[in-house]
């Protein structure tokens, strides 16, 4: 019984220390949009400048995106095919983890005797809170002015006074959104 209880302990730690690290990633794109002629880009300033983040973020965010999709063969163009543009939002998240259980009367198998149960004992809530940030990724199609592609990471965004943390974690995210991009669009055979 006690092996159970600290599996089940080490399976909630290893869990929530995965959903902390994580990006949770969702994207959206036009279906009518032709993503094989996109092959050069710029950053759309106007949208830009409105990300209501530090401008040293928002080279951060840049430089990450110049980076992934110049890896890809995507080219920086002063007569681009796709603008892109940024928005963040960042919400405070709070977490209350209650942990009562222990040695207490009413244990598993006969509500008479004392022995290991939930009840009395050891433990009590602990209160966590960290800021969760969502950074949404635009792929304007230039030409016609149309949104074609979104992509939105979420996760927490911890290490922000290590800057070289925060660099990694700007890059963690931005990867990991333009995993999606171009969407793998399968086409139909007639």
């Amino acid at each position: 019984m006690k092996n159970v209880k600290l599996f089940t302990l080490a399976a909630m730690a290893l869990i929530l220390l995965a959903s902390c690290s994580s990006v949770r990633v969702v994207s959206d794109y036009d279906q009518q949009a032709d993503f094989n002629t996109y092959r050069s880009y710029a950053f759309y300033k106007t949208g830009i400048d409105q990300a209501q983040i530090s401008d040293l973020d928002k080279k951060r965010i840049l430089r990450a995106i110049e980076n992934e999709l110049g890896s890809r063969g995507f080219v920086k163009s002063e007569n681009p095919d796709v603008l892109i543009s940024i928005f963040t939002k960042e919400r405070e998240r709070v977490d209350v983890y209650s942990n009562n259980f222990g040695w207490g009367y009413g244990g598993f198998y006969n509500p008479w005797v004392w022995g290991p149960g939930w009840g009395w004992g050891w433990g009590g809530s602990n209160v966590s809170t960290s800021t969760e940030g969502s950074l949404y990724i635009d792929v304007i199609d230039a030409h016609k002015k149309e949104l074609v592609w979104q992509g939105r990471g979420v996760g927490t965004l911890n290490n922000t006074k290590n800057i070289e943390k925060k660099e990694e974690r700007i890059r963690e995210f931005v990867s990991q959104i333009l995993e999606e991009y171009p969407p793998n669009i399968a086409v139909a055979s007639n």
